[in-house]
């Protein structure tokens, strides 16, 4: 998670929203991934998007079972059908994301009946994940204000 956070950063400091994702399989990263709509002008640059197009690079398969996503911000509806889609085991996520959360927040992807499922850990990291999102759209708001 501490790398998701890292990646985050980055994101923030190319003023994207600061999210980032890493995909971990037997202890190793094998996929990264950090916000880019704004400047990839593209609704499907998230960073947990991102992250699984490089694991599947690596790994040369579309299915990334024994993997694990660990994300910043809770995944939405686009980003939680990846994550069934790339048949992922586990997501770890930071905060929670009340206004498109699919892991809990405003619905949980699992309780419906696709062909795959996954774990779900939350509150890794949260503390840290919520104060860079916070601190992002404070400086938003300010320089927009000015």
């Amino acid at each position: 998670m501490l790398e998701a956070l890292e990646l985050a950063k980055t994101a923030a400091s190319l003023g994207e929203v600061p999210v980032g994702a890493v995909v971990v399989r037997d202890g190793e990263i094998i996929g990264k991934g950090y916000n880019l709509r704004e400047n990839k002008k593209s609704a499907s640059a998230h960073a947990e998007i991102i992250a699984i197009e490089q694991a599947c690079n690596a790994l040369g398969s579309w299915r990334l079972s024994g993997c694990t996503l660990y994300v910043t911000m809770e995944p939405c509806p686009m980003c939680a059908g990846a994550i069934v889609n790339s048949r992922i085991d586990r997501v770890v996520y930071g905060c929670k994301d009340v206004v498109a959360g699919c892991c809990g927040s405003v619905i949980n992807f699992n309780a419906y009946p696709f062909n795959h499922s996954f774990t779900i850990e939350s509150g890794v990291c949260e503390t840290q994940a919520t104060e860079l999102l916070k601190g992002f759209f404070a400086e938003k708001r300010k320089r927009e204000n000015k």
